[in-house]
């Protein structure tokens, strides 16, 4: 034996000490290879969207209701089906109608709790004991261990059962206890949640699903461009924070910044009142009205909205000036605009300006910040780096975070692969040197993770510029669209100045060929594998499909967010991942958590199986099955070790 596979086997009978206690290990391994596979849930674009994020969590996409049937088949109406559901949801909200409206709240105790216990034997009895035991909420462990383990040494399980749900309804304690079924069903469902990126923007609340995840049992993060330039921000890159503010200010989310993560604004609204003041600033309007603002706020807050859009345009141009490897200098546009006629000039053509009162910019050095916008973007950087709760989040999205994931045959990805049109992998300068397909993402996540843990302050501040570029590049896996027409939408009145268009990418991923070039670039082979991302809506209402290449391509952005609705036809797509094949799941757009409780109504509208197996898949199967094949190949040689000599048993 080699003397490096002699100190690891010393390592491992550290765990294992003797021969009895591997050979246990081997048999408890090898049970649970023949399990079935975990549920896994896909989730992408939720930008912001935290009620509707949070329901779709609590019903696992139509998995809790599912479970439901199962168990129940014909035995139960779907009225009842539907208000088990509800308060599997939402129990405590549940129980407090309820309430109001029974009479004998004793009996629905029971009937609850024997219902609740039922679906628990089911959702648990795909994990291992020890794994169901560490999902148990500490204060109801025990009794809830009772009441779903099967017990073949008990005569008379009916009576025992129910002496233990009379015991719990006699104390005072049902309330709490459905509570805590209702979260271990939640949490057994899912065995894992994959977020393909787009957390932030747009909508109010990302701080809240951030908050949500980082107490999620199981979980990854596939990050996207609006992730990204969050992360950018955290990390005081100036153009970053300055373009955060920016899309905040835009969908009326000022709240999110001052209340959600305590960024001061109050430097940015006396800087735009003073330089802004006589401008009405009129094509700095909301894409979403906020609610409850009055006209003066309005007038504010459209100032302060053009104060950090010029601040943005010249951060940005420095640095494009800065990197002349980013190639965009095509969106050098301040120096291109004629300040005496009022016209810009885009690829060799003049057009009218619709709005030149742009008093903080000088002609001669039009990406200069003057004092008083550098004092305003310093003390707005500042902020964002010592945001602790910012801080902690951004920590969270790289610690469970990357720009792609290969998992069970899957390759996830928020946006696109950049290739050229004759399908080749385009190939892109990242500071000097080229990189196509799997090591352009490489690259770049490792960039992202200098910004925040290299000890090179050249590296670092390479990195954090790297995550603009990530934001807004041609060439970004996560942007992939010839340009962020931002400057066009607020100066220009052409539409055709606005268009952004897409990378050779989607166009080519429609073909079976294309899928497979990337599948095996990512080391993916075969019948059963898939490409899941988001990040392009996927329009339902003009007939469009998810379901690309035969189900080899699955898009899941269907329109969590609001201002997509009116494109897309729905309110998201979701995936689930099962021990039966793929499903996927079209979402109405949620009203309320209130509506929900109250009318017992879910916002699954369809779900439709992508991929059907023939036998059920189980943790042998899986990624996780190849790891516990190699743990119990390396006990077999620990054995081997102990029985030939060359290792001594230790005490157990």
């Amino acid at each position: 034996m080699e003397q490096k596979e002699l100190i690891y086997l010393e390592q491992l009978s550290r765990l294992y000490p003797s021969i009895g206690r591997a050979s246990a290990e081997i048999i408890n391994l090898q049970s649970i290879l023949n399990l079935p596979k975990g549920t896994e849930h896909f989730l992408s674009d939720i930008h912001g969207e935290y009620e509707a994020f949070s329901h779709v969590l609590r019903n696992g996409s139509g998995a809790v209701r599912k479970k439901i049937d199962d168990v129940f088949g014909h035995t139960l109406s779907n009225a009842d089906k539907s208000a088990l559901a509800t308060l599997i949801y939402y129990p405590r909200e549940k129980m407090e109608l309820v309430k109001k409206q029974e009479t004998d709240m004793d009996s629905w105790y029971r009937i609850t709790l024997y219902r609740l216990i039922e679906v628990c034997k089911t959702v648990s009895s795909k994990y291992t004991r020890s794994r169901v035991r560490k999902a148990l909420p500490e204060d109801y462990a025990y009794v809830i261990e009772e009441l779903i383990t099967e017990k073949p040494e008990v005569l008379n399980k009916e009576a025992y059962y129910e002496a233990i749900v009379n015991t719990i309804v006699e104390l005072g304690r049902a309330d709490d206890f459905i509570v805590a079924l209702s979260e271990l069903i939640q949490r057994l469902v899912i065995d894992r949640l994959h977020v393909l990126g787009d957390i932030y923007d747009r909508g109010t609340s990302p701080h809240l699903i951030m908050d949500r995840l980082e107490n999620y049992h199981s979980l990854d993060i596939q990050w996207g461009n609006h992730d990204i330039i969050w992360m950018g921000a955290a990390a005081g890159q100036c153009a970053c924070v300055a373009t955060v503010i920016r899309s905040s200010i835009r969908y009326g989310n000022i709240d999110l910044l001052e209340e959600g993560y305590g960024i001061n604004m109050l430097p940015l609204a006396t800087f735009a009142m003073d330089a802004y003041a006589d401008d009405p600033c009129e094509r700095f309007v909301f894409k979403t009205v906020p609610g409850g603002t009055n006209n003066a706020e309005n007038e504010l807050t459209r100032k302060m909205h053009k104060a950090i859009a010029i601040i943005r345009f010249k951060l940005e141009g420095q640095l494009i000036r800065k990197w002349p490897e980013y190639g965009m200098r095509d969106r050098l546009l301040l120096e291109r605009i004629d300040y005496e006629k009022g016209t810009v000039n885009i690829d060799g053509k003049e057009y009218r300006m619709l709005d030149m009162h742009l008093p903080t910019i000088d002609p001669e050095d039009p990406y200069a910040l003057t004092d008083g916008e550098q004092e305003v973007i310093q003390r707005l950087r500042h902020s964002f780096v010592h945001c602790e709760k910012l801080q902690r989040h951004v920590r969270l999205l790289l610690k469970k975070g990357s720009m792609y994931r290969v998992c069970n045959g899957n390759l996830l990805y928020h946006g696109c692969i950049p290739m050229n049109e004759d399908g080749t992998f385009q190939k892109v300068n990242i500071y000097g040197q080229e990189y196509s397909g799997k090591a352009l993402f490489d690259v770049m996540e490792s960039y992202v993770r200098k910004a925040f843990f290299s000890q090179d302050e050249k590296e670092r501040e390479k990195g954090a510029d790297m995550m603009w570029y990530i934001w807004t590049a041609p060439a970004s896996p996560l942007y992939g669209r010839c340009k962020m027409a931002t400057f066009e939408r607020y100066f220009l009145e052409e539409e055709e100045l606005k268009t952004e268009t897409k990378n050779a990418y989607y166009q080519l991923i429609d073909r079976p060929e294309t899928a497979d070039k990337i599948l095996k670039e990512f080391g993916l082979e075969g019948e059963r594998v898939h490409i899941i991302n988001g990040h392009v809506p996927v329009h339902r209402v003009r007939g469009e499909s998810p379901v690309k290449c035969g189900g080899k391509v699955i898009v899941i952005d269907g329109g969590f967010s609001q201002t997509y609705r009116r494109r897309t036809g729905i309110a998201g797509y979701t995936l689930i991942y099962n021990s039966y094949g793929l499903t996927l799941t079209a979402h109405e757009p949620f009203v309320s958590a209130e509506t929900a409780v109250r009318e017992e109504i879910d916002i699954v509208s369809r779900r439709e199986a992508v991929e059907y197996m023939d036998k059920r898949i189980l943790i042998g199967d899986t990624d996780s099955g190849e790891k516990i094949r190699e743990q119990i190949k390396e006990l077999k040689v620990l054995i081997r070790a102990y029985q030939s000599g060359e290792i001594a048993e230790k005490d157990s």
